[in-house]
Protein backbone atom coordinates (compact mmCIF):
# COMPACT_ATOMS: atom_id res chain seq x y z
CA UNK A 1 0.00 0.00 0.00
CA UNK A 2 3.03 2.55 0.70
CA UNK A 3 4.01 2.04 -3.10
CA UNK A 4 0.71 2.58 -4.52
CA UNK A 5 0.83 5.48 -2.19
CA UNK A 6 3.73 7.04 -3.21
CA UNK A 7 3.15 6.58 -7.32
CA UNK A 8 -0.40 8.64 -6.46
CA UNK A 9 1.80 11.20 -4.56
CA UNK A 10 4.11 11.48 -7.40
CA UNK A 11 1.25 11.40 -10.05
CA UNK A 12 -0.49 14.16 -8.26
CA UNK A 13 2.12 16.44 -7.71
CA UNK A 14 3.19 15.71 -11.69
CA UNK A 15 -0.70 17.04 -12.19
CA UNK A 16 -0.70 19.84 -9.67
CA UNK A 17 2.90 21.08 -11.05
CA UNK A 18 1.95 20.73 -14.78
CA UNK A 19 4.95 18.93 -15.74
CA UNK A 20 6.68 21.08 -18.19
CA UNK A 21 6.11 21.14 -21.67
CA UNK A 22 9.27 21.38 -24.06
CA UNK A 23 9.87 23.33 -27.00
CA UNK A 24 8.25 26.89 -28.37
CA UNK A 25 4.98 27.63 -28.12
CA UNK A 26 3.04 28.46 -30.69
CA UNK A 27 2.28 32.29 -32.01
CA UNK A 28 -0.07 33.08 -34.85
CA UNK A 29 1.45 34.51 -37.63
CA UNK A 30 1.46 38.53 -37.79
CA UNK A 31 -1.37 40.04 -39.63
CA UNK A 32 -0.37 41.12 -42.97
CA UNK A 33 0.72 44.63 -43.04
CA UNK A 34 -0.35 45.68 -46.37
CA UNK A 35 -3.79 47.92 -46.27
CA UNK A 36 -4.89 47.09 -49.97
CA UNK A 37 -4.26 44.81 -52.97
CA UNK A 38 -3.38 47.30 -55.88
CA UNK A 39 -0.15 47.76 -57.41
CA UNK A 40 0.97 51.51 -57.90
CA UNK A 41 -0.23 52.81 -61.46
CA UNK A 42 -2.64 49.40 -61.24
CA UNK A 43 -6.15 50.53 -62.88
CA UNK A 44 -9.20 50.87 -60.41
CA UNK A 45 -12.37 48.81 -61.50
CA UNK A 46 -15.55 51.41 -62.62
CA UNK A 47 -18.05 49.32 -61.23
CA UNK A 48 -19.51 47.32 -59.18
CA UNK A 49 -18.42 48.54 -56.11
CA UNK A 50 -16.13 47.31 -54.02
CA UNK A 51 -16.72 47.00 -50.04
CA UNK A 52 -15.39 44.96 -47.27
CA UNK A 53 -18.93 45.34 -45.67
CA UNK A 54 -21.00 44.11 -48.67
CA UNK A 55 -22.29 41.15 -47.70
CA UNK A 56 -24.57 38.63 -49.72
CA UNK A 57 -28.65 37.94 -48.67
CA UNK A 58 -27.15 33.69 -48.22
CA UNK A 59 -23.95 32.00 -50.04
CA UNK A 60 -22.20 34.29 -52.40
CA UNK A 61 -23.31 33.15 -55.73
CA UNK A 62 -27.05 34.06 -55.05
CA UNK A 63 -25.90 37.95 -55.58
CA UNK A 64 -26.07 36.58 -59.46
CA UNK A 65 -29.87 36.40 -59.23
CA UNK A 66 -29.95 32.61 -61.24
CA UNK A 67 -32.16 29.64 -59.71
CA UNK A 68 -30.77 27.54 -62.19
CA UNK A 69 -27.19 28.10 -60.39
CA UNK A 70 -28.49 27.68 -57.17
CA UNK A 71 -30.33 24.74 -58.14
CA UNK A 72 -27.31 22.96 -59.61
CA UNK A 73 -24.97 24.17 -56.91
CA UNK A 74 -27.36 22.52 -54.53
CA UNK A 75 -26.79 19.27 -56.28
CA UNK A 76 -23.15 20.03 -56.72
CA UNK A 77 -22.71 20.35 -53.00
CA UNK A 78 -23.89 17.07 -52.17
CA UNK A 79 -22.52 15.08 -54.90
CA UNK A 80 -19.01 16.33 -55.77
CA UNK A 81 -16.19 13.35 -54.73
CA UNK A 82 -13.63 16.11 -53.93
CA UNK A 83 -15.88 17.80 -51.25
CA UNK A 84 -16.67 14.17 -50.28
CA UNK A 85 -12.72 13.56 -50.21
CA UNK A 86 -12.10 16.63 -48.01
CA UNK A 87 -14.91 15.54 -45.63
CA UNK A 88 -13.47 12.49 -45.20
CA UNK A 89 -10.15 13.30 -44.75
CA UNK A 90 -11.23 15.15 -41.73
CA UNK A 91 -13.13 12.82 -40.32
CA UNK A 92 -9.67 10.29 -40.41
CA UNK A 93 -7.67 13.59 -38.42
CA UNK A 94 -10.18 13.79 -35.88
CA UNK A 95 -10.23 10.28 -35.26
CA UNK A 96 -6.44 9.90 -35.42
CA UNK A 97 -6.22 13.10 -32.79
CA UNK A 98 -8.67 11.21 -30.49
CA UNK A 99 -6.06 7.93 -30.58
CA UNK A 100 -3.51 10.29 -29.90
CA UNK A 101 -5.33 12.01 -26.98
CA UNK A 102 -6.45 8.77 -25.69
CA UNK A 103 -2.36 7.81 -25.30
CA UNK A 104 -2.16 10.11 -22.55
CA UNK A 105 -4.91 8.70 -20.27
CA UNK A 106 -4.17 5.82 -17.94
CA UNK A 107 -4.50 1.98 -19.66
CA UNK A 108 -6.11 -0.69 -18.44
CA UNK A 109 -6.04 -3.98 -19.57
CA UNK A 110 -7.69 -7.26 -18.80
CA UNK A 111 -6.30 -10.64 -19.17
CA UNK A 112 -7.73 -14.43 -18.50
CA UNK A 113 -5.93 -17.73 -19.49
CA UNK A 114 -6.77 -21.06 -19.16
CA UNK A 115 -4.14 -23.90 -19.29
CA UNK A 116 -3.76 -27.68 -18.39
CA UNK A 117 -0.27 -28.67 -17.66
CA UNK A 118 1.84 -31.22 -16.83
CA UNK A 119 5.09 -30.54 -14.19
CA UNK A 120 7.90 -31.54 -14.77
CA UNK A 121 9.71 -32.11 -10.97
CA UNK A 122 12.63 -33.90 -12.24
CA UNK A 123 13.51 -30.41 -14.21
CA UNK A 124 14.20 -28.97 -10.65
CA UNK A 125 16.23 -32.07 -9.20
CA UNK A 126 12.99 -33.19 -6.96
CA UNK A 127 11.91 -36.46 -6.83
CA UNK A 128 9.48 -38.19 -4.92
CA UNK A 129 9.55 -41.92 -4.71
CA UNK A 130 6.04 -43.74 -6.08
CA UNK A 131 5.15 -40.23 -7.65
CA UNK A 132 4.26 -39.01 -10.49
CA UNK A 133 4.96 -35.83 -12.37
CA UNK A 134 0.88 -34.31 -11.79
CA UNK A 135 -0.80 -32.80 -14.32
CA UNK A 136 -3.32 -29.42 -13.40
CA UNK A 137 -5.68 -27.39 -14.72
CA UNK A 138 -4.20 -23.68 -14.58
CA UNK A 139 -7.16 -20.81 -14.67
CA UNK A 140 -5.84 -17.03 -14.34
CA UNK A 141 -8.12 -13.74 -14.75
CA UNK A 142 -5.97 -10.28 -13.72
CA UNK A 143 -5.88 -6.33 -14.78
CA UNK A 144 -3.05 -4.06 -15.68
CA UNK A 145 -2.97 -0.52 -15.66
CA UNK A 146 0.11 1.21 -17.03
CA UNK A 147 0.64 5.11 -17.60
CA UNK A 148 3.39 8.03 -18.93
CA UNK A 149 3.91 10.55 -16.59
CA UNK A 150 4.96 12.51 -19.55
CA UNK A 151 7.04 14.78 -17.29
CA UNK A 152 8.29 17.09 -20.15
CA UNK A 153 4.96 17.30 -22.44
CA UNK A 154 5.89 15.25 -25.21
CA UNK A 155 2.76 13.46 -25.33
CA UNK A 156 1.04 16.93 -24.89
CA UNK A 157 2.97 17.95 -27.38
CA UNK A 158 1.64 15.10 -30.06
CA UNK A 159 -1.74 15.97 -29.14
CA UNK A 160 -1.30 19.66 -29.87
CA UNK A 161 0.18 18.49 -33.17
CA UNK A 162 -3.13 15.83 -34.02
CA UNK A 163 -5.65 18.81 -32.98
CA UNK A 164 -3.27 21.06 -35.80
CA UNK A 165 -3.76 18.44 -38.10
CA UNK A 166 -7.12 18.06 -37.95
CA UNK A 167 -7.81 21.99 -37.80
CA UNK A 168 -6.07 22.10 -41.19
CA UNK A 169 -7.88 19.59 -42.73
CA UNK A 170 -11.35 21.41 -41.76
CA UNK A 171 -10.07 24.36 -43.51
CA UNK A 172 -8.92 22.08 -46.67
CA UNK A 173 -12.40 20.52 -46.60
CA UNK A 174 -13.38 24.86 -46.47
CA UNK A 175 -11.51 25.26 -49.03
CA UNK A 176 -12.38 22.43 -51.24
CA UNK A 177 -16.23 23.64 -50.68
CA UNK A 178 -15.09 27.24 -52.03
CA UNK A 179 -12.94 26.24 -54.94
CA UNK A 180 -16.01 23.95 -55.70
CA UNK A 181 -18.96 26.38 -55.49
CA UNK A 182 -16.16 28.82 -57.41
CA UNK A 183 -15.68 26.00 -60.58
CA UNK A 184 -19.69 25.72 -60.28
CA UNK A 185 -20.58 29.25 -61.08
CA UNK A 186 -17.56 29.72 -63.69
CA UNK A 187 -18.49 27.17 -65.71
CA UNK A 188 -22.33 27.67 -65.37
CA UNK A 189 -21.42 31.46 -66.76
CA UNK A 190 -18.87 30.02 -69.13
CA UNK A 191 -21.93 28.76 -70.76
CA UNK A 192 -24.23 31.28 -70.49
CA UNK A 193 -21.14 33.54 -72.23
CA UNK A 194 -20.48 31.03 -75.08
CA UNK A 195 -24.40 30.47 -75.46
CA UNK A 196 -24.97 34.19 -76.09
CA UNK A 197 -21.94 34.23 -78.07
CA UNK A 198 -23.14 31.41 -80.20
CA UNK A 199 -26.13 33.23 -80.75
CA UNK A 200 -24.10 36.28 -81.71
CA UNK A 201 -22.69 34.36 -84.44
CA UNK A 202 -25.65 32.89 -85.96
CA UNK A 203 -26.84 36.43 -86.13
CA UNK A 204 -23.49 37.57 -88.09
CA UNK A 205 -24.64 34.47 -90.44
CA UNK A 206 -27.69 35.20 -91.44
CA UNK A 207 -26.90 38.95 -91.81
CA UNK A 208 -23.99 37.53 -94.16
CA UNK A 209 -26.39 35.64 -95.84
CA UNK A 210 -28.67 38.30 -96.33
CA UNK A 211 -26.03 40.27 -97.60
CA UNK A 212 -25.16 37.91 -99.93
CA UNK A 213 -28.66 37.96 -100.90
CA UNK A 214 -28.42 41.44 -101.44
CA UNK A 215 -25.29 41.22 -103.58
CA UNK A 216 -26.89 39.04 -105.79
CA UNK A 217 -29.97 40.49 -106.60
CA UNK A 218 -28.07 43.63 -107.51
CA UNK A 219 -25.31 41.64 -109.56
CA UNK A 220 -28.68 40.31 -111.10
CA UNK A 221 -29.66 43.72 -112.08
CA UNK A 222 -26.49 45.10 -113.01
CA UNK A 223 -25.86 47.14 -110.24
CA UNK A 224 -22.90 45.24 -108.86
CA UNK A 225 -20.03 43.89 -110.34
CA UNK A 226 -19.94 40.03 -110.45
CA UNK A 227 -16.96 39.99 -108.52
CA UNK A 228 -18.49 41.07 -105.21
CA UNK A 229 -20.44 37.79 -104.47
CA UNK A 230 -17.20 35.54 -103.93
CA UNK A 231 -15.90 38.29 -101.50
CA UNK A 232 -19.21 37.68 -99.60
CA UNK A 233 -19.24 33.97 -99.79
CA UNK A 234 -15.94 33.63 -98.31
CA UNK A 235 -16.75 35.80 -95.34
CA UNK A 236 -19.93 33.68 -94.63
CA UNK A 237 -17.58 29.92 -94.66
CA UNK A 238 -15.04 32.01 -92.29
CA UNK A 239 -17.87 33.11 -90.17
CA UNK A 240 -19.79 30.03 -90.37
CA UNK A 241 -16.40 28.42 -88.85
CA UNK A 242 -16.55 29.87 -85.95
CA UNK A 243 -19.57 27.90 -84.87
CA UNK A 244 -18.03 24.99 -83.90
CA UNK A 245 -15.40 25.78 -81.93
CA UNK A 246 -17.97 27.67 -79.41
CA UNK A 247 -20.34 24.36 -79.79
CA UNK A 248 -17.34 22.36 -78.32
CA UNK A 249 -16.13 24.79 -75.83
CA UNK A 250 -20.02 24.54 -74.67
CA UNK A 251 -20.02 21.15 -74.76
CA UNK A 252 -16.89 20.83 -72.21
CA UNK A 253 -18.13 23.47 -70.16
CA UNK A 254 -21.12 21.10 -69.45
CA UNK A 255 -19.34 18.14 -69.06
CA UNK A 256 -17.26 19.46 -66.79
CA UNK A 257 -20.21 20.46 -64.50
CA UNK A 258 -21.59 17.27 -64.79
CA UNK A 259 -18.75 16.48 -63.23
CA UNK A 260 -18.60 18.92 -60.46
CA UNK A 261 -22.04 17.58 -59.29
CA UNK A 262 -20.54 14.43 -59.58
CA UNK A 263 -22.57 12.42 -62.19
CA UNK A 264 -21.00 11.54 -65.63
CA UNK A 265 -22.15 13.49 -68.52
CA UNK A 266 -24.71 10.66 -69.53
CA UNK A 267 -26.66 10.85 -65.64
CA UNK A 268 -26.94 14.03 -66.14
CA UNK A 269 -27.90 17.28 -68.09
CA UNK A 270 -26.59 20.79 -67.44
CA UNK A 271 -29.37 23.24 -67.69
CA UNK A 272 -29.33 25.89 -70.68
CA UNK A 273 -27.78 28.86 -68.38
CA UNK A 274 -28.55 32.34 -70.13
CA UNK A 275 -26.31 35.23 -69.98
CA UNK A 276 -29.71 37.58 -69.26
CA UNK A 277 -30.67 35.25 -66.68
CA UNK A 278 -27.56 36.48 -64.80
CA UNK A 279 -27.48 39.57 -62.37
CA UNK A 280 -24.42 41.22 -62.24
CA UNK A 281 -23.95 42.59 -58.22
CA UNK A 282 -24.60 45.92 -57.45
CA UNK A 283 -21.58 45.42 -55.16
CA UNK A 284 -18.66 42.74 -54.18
CA UNK A 285 -17.70 42.37 -50.70
CA UNK A 286 -13.60 42.65 -51.29
CA UNK A 287 -12.14 41.89 -47.84
CA UNK A 288 -9.29 43.81 -46.55
CA UNK A 289 -5.63 42.25 -46.43
CA UNK A 290 -5.85 42.06 -42.46
CA UNK A 291 -9.09 40.24 -42.86
CA UNK A 292 -8.41 37.99 -45.57
CA UNK A 293 -5.75 36.10 -43.87
CA UNK A 294 -8.37 35.31 -41.14
CA UNK A 295 -10.80 34.10 -43.20
CA UNK A 296 -9.51 32.29 -46.92
CA UNK A 297 -9.26 28.90 -46.07
CA UNK A 298 -6.28 27.61 -47.66
CA UNK A 299 -4.39 30.32 -45.70
CA UNK A 300 -5.74 29.44 -42.64
CA UNK A 301 -4.92 25.93 -43.23
CA UNK A 302 -1.18 26.79 -43.69
CA UNK A 303 -1.18 28.29 -40.70
CA UNK A 304 -2.68 24.80 -39.33
CA UNK A 305 0.48 23.19 -40.74
CA UNK A 306 2.96 25.63 -39.53
CA UNK A 307 1.33 25.06 -35.82
CA UNK A 308 1.67 21.39 -35.91
CA UNK A 309 5.32 21.59 -37.36
CA UNK A 310 6.15 24.03 -34.17
CA UNK A 311 4.15 21.33 -31.87
CA UNK A 312 6.53 18.95 -33.39
CA UNK A 313 9.54 20.67 -31.94
CA UNK A 314 8.21 19.73 -28.80
CA UNK A 315 7.86 16.23 -29.32
CA UNK A 316 11.35 16.02 -30.67
CA UNK A 317 12.81 18.02 -27.75
CA UNK A 318 10.74 15.90 -25.18
CA UNK A 319 12.55 12.31 -26.81
CA UNK A 320 16.01 14.33 -25.56
CA UNK A 321 14.61 13.84 -21.91
CA UNK A 322 13.89 11.14 -19.29
CA UNK A 323 10.45 9.22 -19.19
CA UNK A 324 8.90 7.78 -16.14
CA UNK A 325 6.21 4.93 -16.74
CA UNK A 326 4.05 3.71 -13.60
CA UNK A 327 2.66 0.11 -13.93
CA UNK A 328 0.35 -2.12 -11.65
CA UNK A 329 -0.84 -5.52 -12.23
CA UNK A 330 -3.26 -7.66 -10.02
CA UNK A 331 -4.05 -11.78 -10.97
CA UNK A 332 -6.02 -14.29 -9.79
CA UNK A 333 -4.17 -17.57 -10.48
CA UNK A 334 -5.80 -21.25 -9.16
CA UNK A 335 -5.97 -24.66 -10.05
CA UNK A 336 -9.87 -24.97 -9.96
CA UNK A 337 -12.61 -22.29 -10.62
CA UNK A 338 -13.94 -22.80 -7.00
CA UNK A 339 -10.89 -21.26 -5.48
CA UNK A 340 -9.77 -18.40 -8.53
CA UNK A 341 -11.15 -15.14 -6.97
CA UNK A 342 -10.17 -16.83 -3.23
CA UNK A 343 -7.90 -13.94 -1.08
CA UNK A 344 -5.03 -16.47 -1.16
CA UNK A 345 -5.13 -16.74 -5.17
CA UNK A 346 -4.21 -13.00 -5.34
CA UNK A 347 -0.82 -11.97 -7.02
CA UNK A 348 0.06 -8.24 -7.57
CA UNK A 349 2.66 -6.21 -9.16
CA UNK A 350 3.81 -2.59 -8.80
CA UNK A 351 6.33 -0.67 -10.78
CA UNK A 352 7.85 2.72 -12.40
CA UNK A 353 10.33 2.63 -15.13
CA UNK A 354 12.51 5.25 -16.39
CA UNK A 355 14.16 5.43 -19.75
CA UNK A 356 16.62 8.17 -20.67
CA UNK A 357 18.70 8.28 -23.70
CA UNK A 358 22.25 8.14 -23.54
CA UNK A 359 23.79 7.05 -26.62
CA UNK A 360 21.98 7.02 -29.85
CA UNK A 361 24.41 8.14 -32.20
CA UNK A 362 23.23 12.04 -32.44
CA UNK A 363 19.68 10.81 -33.50
CA UNK A 364 17.29 12.68 -31.52
CA UNK A 365 19.41 15.86 -31.51
CA UNK A 366 19.47 15.50 -35.49
CA UNK A 367 15.18 14.79 -35.23
CA UNK A 368 14.97 18.05 -33.49
CA UNK A 369 16.83 20.23 -36.32
CA UNK A 370 14.88 18.44 -38.91
CA UNK A 371 11.74 19.35 -37.11
CA UNK A 372 12.79 22.91 -36.36
CA UNK A 373 13.82 23.41 -40.10
CA UNK A 374 10.18 21.68 -40.99
CA UNK A 375 8.98 24.90 -39.33
CA UNK A 376 10.42 27.28 -40.89
CA UNK A 377 9.64 25.59 -43.99
CA UNK A 378 5.81 25.66 -43.05
CA UNK A 379 6.27 29.55 -42.01
CA UNK A 380 7.80 29.85 -45.38
CA UNK A 381 4.87 28.20 -47.26
CA UNK A 382 2.65 29.81 -44.92
CA UNK A 383 3.64 33.74 -45.84
CA UNK A 384 4.01 32.21 -49.70
CA UNK A 385 0.20 30.81 -49.37
CA UNK A 386 -0.84 34.99 -48.00
CA UNK A 387 1.35 36.38 -50.80
CA UNK A 388 -0.39 34.14 -53.41
CA UNK A 389 -4.04 34.87 -51.97
CA UNK A 390 -2.52 38.49 -52.14
CA UNK A 391 -1.83 38.34 -56.26
CA UNK A 392 -4.56 36.21 -57.21
CA UNK A 393 -7.02 39.23 -55.48
CA UNK A 394 -4.67 42.00 -57.36
CA UNK A 395 -5.26 40.14 -60.13
CA UNK A 396 -8.25 39.39 -60.52
CA UNK A 397 -9.03 43.30 -59.33
CA UNK A 398 -7.08 44.15 -62.36
CA UNK A 399 -8.69 42.21 -64.93
CA UNK A 400 -12.24 43.73 -63.64
CA UNK A 401 -10.52 46.97 -64.49
CA UNK A 402 -9.33 45.82 -67.43
CA UNK A 403 -12.95 44.68 -68.53
CA UNK A 404 -14.41 47.94 -67.40
CA UNK A 405 -12.12 49.74 -70.43
CA UNK A 406 -12.63 46.91 -72.89
CA UNK A 407 -16.21 46.83 -72.34
CA UNK A 408 -16.00 50.90 -72.91
CA UNK A 409 -13.90 50.88 -76.02
CA UNK A 410 -15.85 47.55 -77.31
CA UNK A 411 -19.29 49.78 -77.05
CA UNK A 412 -17.74 52.71 -78.70
CA UNK A 413 -16.79 50.65 -81.47
CA UNK A 414 -19.93 49.23 -81.54
CA UNK A 415 -21.69 52.66 -82.12
CA UNK A 416 -19.44 54.19 -84.49
CA UNK A 417 -20.09 50.74 -86.65
CA UNK A 418 -23.79 51.31 -86.22
CA UNK A 419 -23.08 54.99 -86.99
CA UNK A 420 -21.00 53.85 -90.14
CA UNK A 421 -23.51 51.22 -91.25
CA UNK A 422 -26.39 53.71 -91.29
CA UNK A 423 -24.77 56.28 -93.35
CA UNK A 424 -23.59 53.75 -95.49
CA UNK A 425 -27.42 52.72 -95.88
CA UNK A 426 -28.56 56.10 -96.26
CA UNK A 427 -26.15 56.76 -99.02
CA UNK A 428 -27.42 53.72 -100.97
CA UNK A 429 -30.78 54.23 -100.55
CA UNK A 430 -30.56 57.27 -101.97
CA UNK A 431 -28.63 56.72 -104.66
CA UNK A 432 -25.02 57.95 -103.83
CA UNK A 433 -23.31 55.35 -102.72
CA UNK A 434 -22.55 51.78 -103.49
CA UNK A 435 -23.82 48.90 -101.93
CA UNK A 436 -20.12 46.83 -100.94
CA UNK A 437 -19.71 49.80 -98.34
CA UNK A 438 -23.02 49.04 -96.74
CA UNK A 439 -21.95 45.10 -96.43
CA UNK A 440 -18.24 46.30 -95.10
CA UNK A 441 -20.31 48.07 -92.57
CA UNK A 442 -22.31 44.99 -91.28
CA UNK A 443 -19.67 43.17 -91.37
CA UNK A 444 -17.99 45.54 -89.22
CA UNK A 445 -20.75 46.09 -86.86
CA UNK A 446 -21.26 42.32 -86.21
CA UNK A 447 -17.70 42.07 -85.42
CA UNK A 448 -18.23 44.97 -82.64
CA UNK A 449 -21.25 43.13 -81.31
CA UNK A 450 -19.14 39.64 -81.20
CA UNK A 451 -16.52 41.47 -79.28
CA UNK A 452 -18.66 43.10 -76.58
CA UNK A 453 -20.48 39.81 -76.02
CA UNK A 454 -17.48 38.69 -75.50
CA UNK A 455 -16.21 41.10 -72.74
CA UNK A 456 -19.33 40.72 -70.81
CA UNK A 457 -18.63 37.25 -70.65
CA UNK A 458 -15.67 38.09 -69.47
CA UNK A 459 -16.26 40.72 -66.88
CA UNK A 460 -18.84 38.39 -65.47
CA UNK A 461 -16.58 35.41 -65.48
CA UNK A 462 -13.87 37.52 -63.33
CA UNK A 463 -16.95 38.96 -60.97
CA UNK A 464 -17.00 34.96 -60.20
CA UNK A 465 -13.22 34.89 -59.74
CA UNK A 466 -13.21 38.21 -57.23
CA UNK A 467 -15.96 36.25 -55.12
CA UNK A 468 -13.40 33.04 -54.64
CA UNK A 469 -10.15 34.85 -54.36
CA UNK A 470 -11.53 37.00 -51.38
CA UNK A 471 -13.15 33.74 -49.75
CA UNK A 472 -16.73 34.67 -49.62
CA UNK A 473 -18.68 32.27 -47.43
CA UNK A 474 -20.32 29.81 -49.43
CA UNK A 475 -22.95 28.80 -46.31
CA UNK A 476 -26.05 29.70 -45.31
CA UNK A 477 -25.98 32.08 -42.91
CA UNK A 478 -27.45 29.31 -39.87
CA UNK A 479 -25.15 26.45 -41.60
CA UNK A 480 -22.76 24.76 -39.54
CA UNK A 481 -19.50 24.17 -40.22
CA UNK A 482 -20.19 20.94 -42.08
CA UNK A 483 -16.55 19.59 -42.44
CA UNK A 484 -16.57 19.41 -38.48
Amino acid sequence: MRSWSSAAGLLAACSLAGCTTVGPNFKTPDAAAAAGYAMAGDPTPAGPALSPDARAAGPWWRAFGSADLDRVMAEALAGNQNVALAVANVQKAAAQEQAVRGGLAPRLDANAGAARERINFNQFGITFPGVTNPTINLLTVGLNVSYDLDLFGGGRRKVETAEAATNAQARRADAAYLTLTANVARQAVRIAALRDEAATVRDIVADDQHNIDIVRRAEAEGGEPSSATPGGVAQLAADQALAPPLDQEIAQARHALAMLVGKSPAEWTAPDFAFQSFTAPAVIPVTLPSTLVRRRPDILAAEEDFHADTARIGVATADLYPDIKLSAGIEQSALTPATLFNYSSTGWTLASGLTAPILNGGALKADKRAAEAQARASLAQYKLTVLTAFVQVSDVLAALANDDARLAADSRAERAAQSSLNDARAAYSLGGGALLPVVVAQRQLNRAKLTLTQARGQKLMDTVDLYAATATDWRDETAAVTAR
